[in-house]
């Protein structure tokens, strides 16, 4: 869950709400939610929006992953909380991460962890020792020095299983307790074991106009002199079955069969996926969206692609090129080219003069030539940020 219905009054209010505001070129909520879709171990992702920000979300993420679902939040955070857990509850998790939408430098190590203590803690809390000496003041003079020791700032994403988080919040709507500062101190109340982990000092909360604008510049700076470009290759194959048609590269093309396949078979799409994976080292379309898993069968392989882009996007990569050689005797691609490519320019949102589709036979020989298969390469390059390693 990303909780993002908070107007951000201390950010100021002229660009907006800050959760939509830029930071190196994309909005915060953006950056936030791809490095949730990014992560293997995140299934639905709900997140809690201001009922006036529905065309500032649409804006911020030009296509809406399927495992998106968005509710409207309430005057305050721990409400807004309360009604996307409510929104999970027809068909529970067993487990929920609650994440500040204006926390977008989380990075996988940290959701790992996380989750890890989910495995034997009903409640987890990503938190940083207090480095900082500590003051109470009164009337703008200092009283005493706080001792530090045993101190933690605690930050998000905060893990718990749902049933008992879920009942937390309700009995705390039910008793007018409104004054839960996040959702480790509700755990607490309600007498919910809470489990510290290791935080990140990169994962900062955006808070101020100062703290998007560095966050902005970290973000925006000049390219190195040696910029980090990866190419990933991709090769698939699937055989003909009984059918009257084929899709390839997100196109359904009549045909005299179909390809066989757990999912929609589209060659060309599973070749691209495992292109982008490579670029960084996220391995292949079976680790992400194993055969044996009945919920991808029939699946449109648009799905793949768009979750590989996630994850290219989650670690920072811009994607540059992407090239699909699709290798039979038939169907013919050339009347179909337009629309492939812009059914992928579609799903990695990039301009389609950037995106290649070509055909080719394979001279009648061997099982391609025997018109028994359909095979496809397919090549991705992507830019990352930071200097090439010497």
């Amino acid at each position: 869950m990303i909780v993002a219905a908070g107007r951000g009054e201390r950010a100021g209010q002229a660009e907006g709400p800050k959760q939509y505001r830029p930071i190196g070129g994309l909005p915060v909520i953006r950056r936030t939610i791809d490095a949730f879709l990014a992560h293997p171990g995140i299934g639905t992702i709900v997140v809690a929006i201001h009922r006036d920000d529905e065309a500032l979300l649409d804006a911020a993420l030009p296509a809406r992953d399927p495992r998106l679902r968005i509710v409207f939040g309430g005057a305050t955070r721990q409400a807004s909380t309360r009604l996307a857990l409510e929104a999970l509850a027809q068909d529970a998790p067993g487990s929920v991460l609650i994440h500040d939408g204006v926390r977008p430098f989380v990075d996988a190590a940290l959701v790992d962890r996380v989750l890890a203590g989910l495995v034997t803690d009903p409640g987890v809390l990503p938190a940083l020792p207090v480095s900082d000496t500590l003051k109470r003041g009164a009337d703008g003079h200092v009283e005493d020095t706080v001792p530090r020791a045993g101190l933690f700032a605690a930050q998000t994403p905060q893990g718990f299983r749902f049933a008992p988080i879920l009942d937390a919040h309700r009995r705390a709507a039910a008793e007018g307790r409104e004054d839960f500062t996040d959702d480790s101190a509700i755990a607490e109340w309600a007498g919910i074991a809470v489990r510290l982990v290791d935080g990140s000092p990169d994962n900062v909360k955006l808070t101020y106009a100062r703290e998007i604008a560095m966050a902005d510049d970290k973000l925006s700076r000049t390219a190195p002199s040696f910029p980090d470009v990866r190419t990933g290759n991709g090769y698939d194959v699937h055989s003909f079955e009984p059918g009257d048609h084929v899709t390839l590269c997100g196109v359904a093309i009549p045909h005299e069969a179909r390809l066989n396949g757990h999912s929609d078979a589209d060659v060309g799409l599973h070749a691209l996926t495992d292109a982008l994976l490579a670029t960084c080292g996220a391995g292949d379309i079976g680790v992400h969206f194993p055969p044996s898993d009945p919920q991808w069968k029939g699946a449109a392989s648009r799905l793949f692609v768009e979750h590989a882009a996630g994850i290219v996007r989650g670690r920072g990569g811009r994607i540059a090129n992407a090239d699909v050689t699709l290798i039979c005797e038939a169907p013919k691609v050339g009347p179909h080219r337009p629309a492939m490519v812009a059914a992928m320019a579609a799903m990695l949102g990039i301009a389609p003069d950037r995106i290649s589709v070509k055909a080719t036979t394979n001279e009648k020989l061997g099982f391609v030539g025997r018109r028994e298969g359909i095979a496809a390469i397919a090549t991705a390059t992507v830019v990352f940020p930071g200097d090439l390693p010497a």
